[in-house]
């Protein structure tokens, strides 16, 4: 009977209190979203400002809308034009922690073999902050990445299979002058046999040159291991500048870069070429928000 009486009561308290931890959540939700912007200015503030990259992933977060566009050519006259390029946007919830949501890009290969289409969809980066410090105190940075990847594309753009990337993303600055870098595995779910495990390099050396001028020069390096591609690798140079970021009104900038790359490596013609194409004109447009 006493167990009755307990049980009755429980009860009856539960719908006085559901209100109460309802209306805790309501605030709690609220704080999150009103906070937002002095949260990720904070993340902003506790970092260094070196602008993005044209290439590399910046291990700085950033809150961030890009799109690029490449042209790339290869040595037997084929073209790619890859719009999008697989950059989207990136927000700050958390002064550690930035998210990249990415559509996937649209290709169209001219000259030869013609065909155009979605290319596989890079629809996720995530940026965690490992350890930071502004210009005024030590002017340095270290993030761990992971990238997901869809095998939506079309026939002829597609790897067929889910690929994770684990990497980490690092930069040291020297008054105007700083070094950015990341180094990432991609990591195929499926045919692995095929398409191998790509361990890509990547290294900026930019200078803030004036207000608004990041002249800069890129080496990006991927080995492969396993697969059709198993023992080469390709390594290209990219020259290039970004202007930005320009303010416009309120917390909103916007910056443009443009890169000219092209492979370095010997080129190995027996199928797949490596590198895979031979020079490449990259254009990047930011708001930065």
């Amino acid at each position: 009977m006493r167990s009755s009486f307990l049980l009755a009561g429980v009860l009856l308290a539960w719908p006085a209190a559901s209100p109460a931890n309802a209306s805790t959540q309501a605030d709690t939700t609220e704080s999150f979203f009103s906070d937002w912007h002095d949260r990720a200015q904070q993340a902003l503030d506790s970092q260094p400002h070196w602008i993005p990259p044209i290439n590399t992933i910046s291990p700085r977060l950033t809150q961030v809308i890009r799109y690029d566009q490449y042209w790339e050519s290869t040595d037997g006259g084929a073209a790619l034009n890859s719009f999008g390029s697989g950059k989207g946007f990136e927000f700050i919830p958390f002064e550690t922690m930035s998210f990249t949501v990415n559509p996937a890009p649209y290709l169209e290969r001219r000259k030869k073999d013609e065909a155009s289409g979605w290319g596989d969809w890079p629809f996720l980066l995530v940026k965690q902050r490992l350890a930071a410090a502004p210009e005024d105190k030590g002017n340095y940075l270290v993030t761990a990445l992971f990238g997901v990847q869809a095998p939506i594309g079309a026939s002829k753009f597609t790897n067929r299979a889910w690929q994770f990337t684990p990497g980490l993303g690092f930069g040291k600055g020297w008054g105007a002058f700083d070094i950015e870098g990341s180094l990432t595995a991609a990591l195929p779910t499926a045919h692995v046999g095929t398409i191998g495990t790509a361990i890509t390099t990547n290294l900026t050396l930019q200078y803030h040159l004036m207000r608004y001028l990041w002249p800069e020069i890129e080496f990006n390096d991927t080995a492969w291991s396993g697969g059709v591609r198993d023992g080469r690798n390709q390594v290209f140079l990219t020259v290039g500048s970004v202007f930005g970021n320009i303010p416009l009104a309120d917390n909103y900038a916007v910056g443009v870069g443009l890169g000219y790359q092209f492979a370095l490596s010997s080129r190995i013609a027996q199928a797949p070429p490596t590198p895979v194409y031979d020079h490449n004109w990259i254009l990047s447009l930011r708001l930065v928000y």
